[in-house]
């Protein structure tokens, strides 16, 4: 290790030999009088608080789509000890997806101005010159550099998929989980390094005092060891209240148009960056869809009066008509949808078979998951597993009407599956057979 410091101190000497390049290399290039440890801290605190929970809650989604079952469910096949955590998906309460994805969603975008005020403050370390001084600053600006750039690409990315206009290359799960993990252990490092520094920044001005001073009484910090304050600092433009209140404005602003798809209600109609349409039509079937039929090819042949489902288990496979299905002791669920982009429907009344019945008639009463195929193509979620306590739940319907009305195409006629707190992509639509397992 001593080695490692003396060669990193070396080469630091050598760089620091160099003559500092112009622009924002230079100490007073920087000169915004309100940029200090203290505002630094202010907004670090606030993503000191909201970055676990959106870290909690993005791990918990990952844990509703049940990977453990398969590589059906499992859309990062390769996380070896990053799945260290994963249970068995609850059912009850029932609302809990809807909760922990919409909180996830919701709290991503409305910390953005924030996680960009902490930038702009902190804009002048990532141009210190020379970079590296020692091994201890070497690791560091390494992890700052990974939470600066892991923050970054997990906001973008996060808002990119819930607007449904993901254009990176590979799959939005696999990104995402791997760059979370990624983003949480820089951030973990460099909150280890700066808590004693924030904490002392933080004491060091009274917030609602400074909450009281204008521009015309603003003055610069003095000068830190970190270089946030400027060498030269310019006249003041706007006072550190301004800045807080500037950035708090953004956040509620975002949250508003935000948190209606989720929370639903009045609200709904706020929400400018759902991702679908806040008025999805009248009628039993009108609430949001994640999909239509159309779009993953879903044609009426394949759910016409052809269409059967079976029913695979211990014995040999029962196969039943709409008509037959319909005539079978029906049971109804009050339960949303909630969708992985954060949007979710008020709690709509579904009718159908409990999937308890049809693991009995399927012979394996007590069976362990289900395989649900949808006639959709093969594609993304065209097929999922299901637990047993989603199976013995006795919400969990193979659901045939809604609302009082039979199922239209775009919401899984003839057949689809609904169960608590699932989520919506894994309520699988256009069912064709079941396979029940032990």
């Amino acid at each position: 290790m001593a080695a490692v410091s003396a060669r990193v101190s070396a080469f630091a000497e050598r760089i620091g030999s160099a003559a500092t390049p112009p622009g924002p290399f230079r100490s007073g290039f920087w000169r915004s009088p309100i940029r200090g440890p203290w505002l630094t801290s202010v907004f670090g605190l606030v993503l000191l608080f909201g970055i676990p929970v959106m870290f909690v809650t993005g791990v918990l989604s990952y844990a509703a789509y049940n990977p453990g079952l398969g590589p059906i469910n499992d859309q990062t096949a390769d996380k070896g000890l990053l799945g260290f955590y994963l249970f068995d998906w609850p059912t009850r309460p029932y609302w809990l997806y809807r909760l922990t994805q919409g909180l996830h969603v919701t709290l991503g975008v409305v910390l953005v101005p924030v996680l960009l005020a902490k930038l702009w403050s902190v804009i002048p370390k990532l141009f210190q010159w020379p970079p590296l001084r020692s091994a201890a600053q070497a690791l560091e600006r390494l992890s700052l550099l990974l939470l600066v750039g892991g923050g970054i690409f997990e906001f973008v990315t996060g808002i990119f998929n819930v607007q449904l206009f993901y254009v990176f290359p590979g799959s939005f799960y696999t990104l995402h989980f791997y760059g979370a993990w990624v983003f949480i252990a820089a951030f973990v490092v460099h909150v280890s390094l700066r808590f004693g520094r924030m904490t002392r920044a933080l004491r060091s001005r009274n917030l609602f005092r400074e909450l009281r001073t204008g521009v015309s009484g603003t003055r610069p910090e003095p000068p830190d060891a970190d270089g946030l304050v400027p060498v030269a600092p310019a006249a003041p433009t706007m006072s550190r209240r301004g800045a807080v209140g500037m950035v708090g404005a953004g956040s509620l602003l975002l949250l508003v148009v935000t948190a209606g798809q989720s929370i639903g209600g009045r609200l709904r109609g706020t929400a400018l960056l759902a991702p679908h349409d806040r008025d999805p039509g009248h009628g039993p079937n009108g609430f949001q869809i994640n999909k239509t039929a159309a779009s993953v090819g879903i044609t009426p042949n394949l759910v016409g009066p052809a269409w059967r489902l079976e029913v695979h288990g211990s014995g040999r496979p029962v196969v039943l008509s709409r008509e037959q299905l319909l005539a079978m002791p029906r049971h109804t669920a009050a339960l949303p949808i909630a969708c992985v982009e954060g949007w979710s429907t008020a709690d709509q009344h579904w009718e159908g078979l409990r999937l308890a019945d049809l693991a009995a008639l399927s012979g394996l009463p007590a069976a362990g998951s289900v395989l649900v195929e949808s006639v959709q193509p093969s594609g993304p979620y065209s097929s999922v597993m299901l637990r047993g306590n989603q199976i013995r739940d006795p919400r969990a319907l193979l659901a045939l009407r809604v609302n009082g009305a039979d199922l239209s195409m775009d919401h899984g006629y003839p057949a689809r599956v609904i169960v608590p707190a699932n989520p919506g992509v894994n309520n699988t639509k256009w069912v064709h057979r079941l396979t029940f397992r032990t």
